[in-house]
């Protein structure tokens, strides 16, 4: 297993390095990109390291979950047959799409993921800038696979799709891909489509949710095709490179924001609501992080 990861851990780090190469020699870009910067590749690749080593400990918070769920289930399903594995990442995509929804729009889960979005770029890179260490994340990205262990897919089947689901939205973190062939277009989660949801702008705000396919957006209406510019990151960027900043942040803001609230109301409102949410009765905090905000309606 060890040697699987240092062989996809290679194959990331000489596409980053393809990636980089390809903004130098490109003297007539087709349109205006972002492109890479050294210091916020550095801070992706920090997090990626601190979020690689805290993982199995992460894991603890959400995974029992599922393998309870499978050894209590008289159901399951034959692991030999190609179409339970076909239902099983299909599933397995529409369970993170709802993981991914709610971490947009419950601010406890937005405290983790948000980190993943604090990149004002998008490149290869931005795709590993993924959370550590931040309660909930793990038992919300474990706690949505219970129903189909419950419904009877092995779970390192169910876990093995997840990985799959999970390293494909890797290389389409990037500008350097325009749109693709419209049936492409139609089905699957493409690099327009992950740019429109790495949008901190107007039309593109809480959109693009799928992880391999993105008929669950079309389905469930988050859809939206990749327009005019798109500006990365959060409505208000961080102002810090610092990994561990980046990575407890919101985090810390939430707390701050339960920690002012007058009412219980207020409290909750501020763990368990949209990230938009606020106390009307808090205390008004000075240094108030407004990097969650996002417009009604989005």
């Amino acid at each position: 297993m060890e040697d699987i990861f240092l062989m996809l851990l290679a194959g990331v780090l000489v596409l980053m390095g393809i990636e980089f190469l390809s903004y130098r020699l490109d003297k007539n870009p087709s349109r205006q990109r972002v492109g890479v910067s050294a210091r916020d590749t550095a801070t992706s690749l920090s997090v990626y390291a601190l979020a690689r080593i805290t993982r199995p400990l992460a894991q603890f918070t959400g995974v029992p979950l599922v393998v309870l769920a499978a050894a209590l289930t008289p159901l399951a399903l034959p692991a030999s047959q190609w179409w339970v594995w076909v239902a099983a990442l299909v599933l397995t995509d529409l369970a993170y799409y709802a993981k991914h929804r709610m971490a947009h729009r419950i601010r406890f889960f937005w405290a983790a993921h948000s980190v993943h979005h604090s990149s004002q770029h998008f490149n290869l890179s931005t795709g590993l800038r993924t959370p550590w260490l931040v309660p909930g994340w793990f038992f919300l990205s474990s706690i949505v696979y219970v129903p189909l262990a419950l419904v009877g897919f092995p779970v390192w089947m169910i876990f093995g799709c997840h990985g799959i689901v999970i390293f494909y939205q890797f290389p389409i973190h990037t500008e350097r891909i325009d749109r693709l062939p419209r049936p492409i277009e139609y089905l699957f989660n493409t690099p327009s489509h992950h740019r429109v949801h790495h949008g901190a702008n107007n039309p593109y705000l809480n959109k693009n949710y799928g992880g391999i396919l993105i008929v669950w957006d079309r389905l469930f209406g988050s859809f939206t095709e990749e327009g005019g510019p798109v500006r990365f990151g959060l409505r208000k960027n961080i102002a810090t490179h610092n990994p561990i900043k980046v990575n407890f942040g919101e985090f810390v803001a939430m707390l701050g924001d339960v920690r002012r609230s007058r009412t219980w109301r207020g409290r909750v409102g501020s763990l368990l609501g949209p990230p938009e949410w606020t106390d009307a009765n808090a205390e008004q905090s000075p240094t108030r992080d407004d990097s969650r905000l996002v417009e009604a309606g989005s």
